[in-house]
């Protein structure tokens, strides 16, 4: 099992992160359409062995009403988001494959709404999106709001993909059926407080056991809360002392 610990955004320059840290979730990509230049760059700063997973570009799973539209750089039109099959989804997911591929990122977080529920329309335009996206290596984590577990495993199964959660609130679905887990701190446990929560050492020990219980070759852990540099660094110490 290869563990790796980092945080869901820098939380500090890039050069003293990754010097501190080998993993990062791009949050930038979410929000913005960035160029392919500034990805290459960004790779150029880090060492080799540095891993950026990068969150999927918004342009691919929000509708124009979600306000995290007002930090991009584009403007939304209507047949933004949802996974539907459209051209301007489909350019979506262009962008970011290109975004991963200039950052030699072995993982995609793609993040849906909590508005996007598991009605059988957006069932079938995941469905249709995720078996016709290339992908080539990229490892593509699926991290739905208000699934119900055996939607989430039927798609994952028929998809090929990761299912993102976090582990205080649900273990992953697709345990045992991929090689690669990836799991993402959002918060007081099971999430009563998001973000705005520092983790107790209990917490950090019950985070350990389970995630040596997780049949994974890779797992990846983000935290992703207020104090999450700390208890990235907190987590790491734990489990390097077993």
């Amino acid at each position: 099992m290869k563990l790796l610990v980092g945080c869901c955004g820098f939380t500090k320059s890039m050069k003293a992160y990754s010097s501190d840290f080998k993993l990062v979730e791009l949050q930038t990509t979410f929000y913005r359409v960035i160029r392919l230049e500034t990805a290459r760059k960004w790779r150029s700063q880090v060492p080799e062995d540095f891993i950026f997973t990068v969150k999927a570009f918004q342009g691919i799973t929000h509708p124009p009403s979600s306000p995290t539209w007002r930090r991009s750089n584009i403007k939304p039109t209507k047949n933004h988001g949802e996974l539907k099959p459209t051209k301007e989804v489909q350019e979506s997911w262009k962008i970011t494959k290109s975004i991963c591929e200039e950052l030699r990122s072995p993982f995609c977080l793609i993040q849906t709404p909590s508005s996007f529920k598991d009605t059988p329309e957006n069932y079938r335009n995941a469905e249709a999106f995720f078996s016709s996206i290339e992908r080539d290596s990229i490892d593509i984590g699926f991290e739905p709001r208000g699934w119900s577990p055996d939607s989430i495993a039927r798609l994952c199964k028929r998809a090929r993909l990761v299912h993102v959660t976090d582990p205080f609130l649900q273990d992953p679905v697709t345990l045992g059926r991929h090689k690669v887990v990836y799991v993402r701190l959002h918060g007081s446990p099971p999430g009563k407080t998001m973000y705005n929560y520092s983790y107790t050492d209990e917490d950090l020990a019950t985070l350990y056991r389970k995630i040596k219980e997780y049949d994974g070759d890779i797992i990846y852990v983000l935290f992703n809360n207020v104090t999450m540099e700390r208890d990235s660094r907190r987590f790491i110490k734990l489990f390097s002392g077993y």
